[in-house]
């Protein structure tokens, strides 16, 4: 959209503020006074002052005498309508602000710390937020109409934006803007609640001993964050090849390659998907591949990765529990446009998956890893799972937050075994399991106990523990 377009864009007729008529008649006079030519020069934070100082002068000369606050607002919504993004200006520039939700022009809600509210804003009408989405997907050569109702992108200054206009959507034009927080590292995730030392220890261990990971989680959980800190503890060595719809991830190894699937154009053509880029990375020579989520066909090809020589590659998933995880990639590798019988795909999960770790945001807003579990089944087995940490939930406290403490498990001695022989190291806090009934296995398939057992609970299966750890 060109400069000239941006600022003279009528504003919709009907349901006018009187804010609203003041900023469309000061964008009018804005236009009269600036060279189009000279501001298309210039950089977009000079163009900005530039406009706010022409504005400044316009407003001095001509009235409405305003106080220095009313004026400082005045000239703020005038110069973010005519060059930005109009009442979501502001909300893209609150650090705290981690989703962007608009329903229609008279909601606009907002996600801080985990948790939704509702703001006073509003667009003067359907028409000025349709204005404001084209002028967003616009700026990645994207268009939204009745012919493309739905637009999901990454803007280059890396939000992922999803809008769905009418007909599809019977509220009005819906837009979602999701920003990425920057990347933590581990111990920074400790400082958060969202694990603790002990657990920090083992999941490092088992990325650096190539152990196969699972993320699994709702939306919102955090399973992208937390796989970007998994992925700082890869050593820098190793050829990664990173996978997403909308590249996220910020890995800070030398030997990072980065690809993102592509959407089809207007005509419908020119589609890359996520299978086709895990299709072609076994071509890359990645030592590591890890995708942002599979969602669909390309989670088998993604499981075959795992079990032919790809070992230490990470993906995520959204499941609401570890059992639910390993079902949805079975589900989810059922929908390849090859044929193959469950038993077949239960086969190929048991030899690729080594861990999943469980995400889960509470009610309080809070993002913990809820569980970390270890696939210890093989073959035709029902999924046998062993949990090696869990969190121990409490009730909520009459403040609204929810505390608890992580509970931890001894690991099955062939996890122990894989992590010593890749010279890591069991960490203290949850042992080795001997026998099966030391295990906290859970699951489709019984224990494989003597006829007349039965497991102990779980929590008589803690080996030996530090004192816990408590949020």
């Amino acid at each position: 959209m060109s400069l000239r377009s941006r600022i003279a864009a009528p504003e919709p007729a009907g349901g006018h503020s009187q804010e609203s008529l003041l900023v469309a008649a000061y964008r009018t006079k804005l236009l009269e006074e600036i060279d189009l030519a000279e501001m298309s020069a210039l950089a977009a934070a000079d163009r900005r002052a530039r406009l706010e100082r022409v504005l400044g002068h316009i407003i001095s000369r001509e009235g409405p005498v305003l106080s220095s606050a009313e004026r400082s607002q005045l000239i703020r919504r005038v110069v973010d309508e005519a060059l930005g993004l109009g009442i979501l200006e502001p909300l893209l520039e609150d650090a705290s602000i981690s989703e962007i939700m608009v329903n229609g022009a008279d909601q606009v809600f907002v996600e801080r710390g985990g948790r939704i509210e509702k703001l006073p804003l509003r667009f003067s009408s359907d028409d000025q937020l349709m204005q404001t989405i084209e002028r967003i997907v616009s700026t990645v050569n994207r268009r939204v109409d009745e012919a493309n109702p739905m637009v999901d992108a990454r803007l280059p200054s890396g939000e992922r934006v999803n809008v769905i206009i009418p007909p599809l959507s019977l509220t009005g034009p819906i837009l979602t803007i999701r920003r990425f927080p920057r990347s933590y590292t581990l111990a920074e995730l400790i400082g958060l609640g969202s694990l603790d030392e002990q657990m920090m220890l083992l999941v490092a261990a088992l990325v650096r001993a190539k152990f196969n990971v699972i993320v699994s989680g709702a939306t919102g959980t955090g399973k992208t964050t937390l796989l970007n800190a998994l992925s700082a503890t890869i050593p820098d060595g190793e050829r990664i090849v990173t996978i997403e719809d909308s590249a996220e991830l910020q890995l800070q190894q030398h030997h990072v390659i980065t690809l993102e699937s592509r959407p089809a154009n207007v005509e419908g053509k020119g589609e890359i998907t996520i299978r086709d880029l895990v299709r072609n990375s076994l071509r890359m020579r990645p030592d590591r591949i890890i995708v942002g989520e599979v969602r669909g066909g390309e989670t088998l090809d993604m499981l075959q990765a795992m079990s032919t020589g790809h070992d230490g590659s990470l993906a995520t998933v959204h499941a609401n529990s570890a059992e639910d995880a390993l079902m949805r990639l079975q589900t989810l590798s059922s929908m390849s446009e090859v044929e193959i019988p469950f038993g077949a795909i239960k086969d190929q999960i048991n030899s690729a998956v080594d861990v999943i770790v469980q995400l889960t945001r509470h009610a309080d807003g809070s993002r913990r890893i809820t569980e970390i579990a270890v696939v210890d089944s093989y073959g035709h087995e029902e999924y046998r799972i062993v949990s090696v940490c869990r969190f121990l939930a409490e009730p909520m406290t009459p403040d609204g937050r929810v505390h608890g403490r992580f509970a931890y498990y001894p690991l099955p001695r062939a996890v122990a075994e894989r992590l010593y022989m890749k010279g890591e190291s069991v960490p203290a806090g949850f042992g080795v399991a001997h026998t099966d009934e030391q295990l906290a296995t859970r699951g489709s398939a019984a224990l494989r106990l003597p006829a007349g057992r039965h497991a102990p609970p779980a929590g008589q299966l803690q080996g030996p523990v530090p004192p816990p750890t408590t949020y």
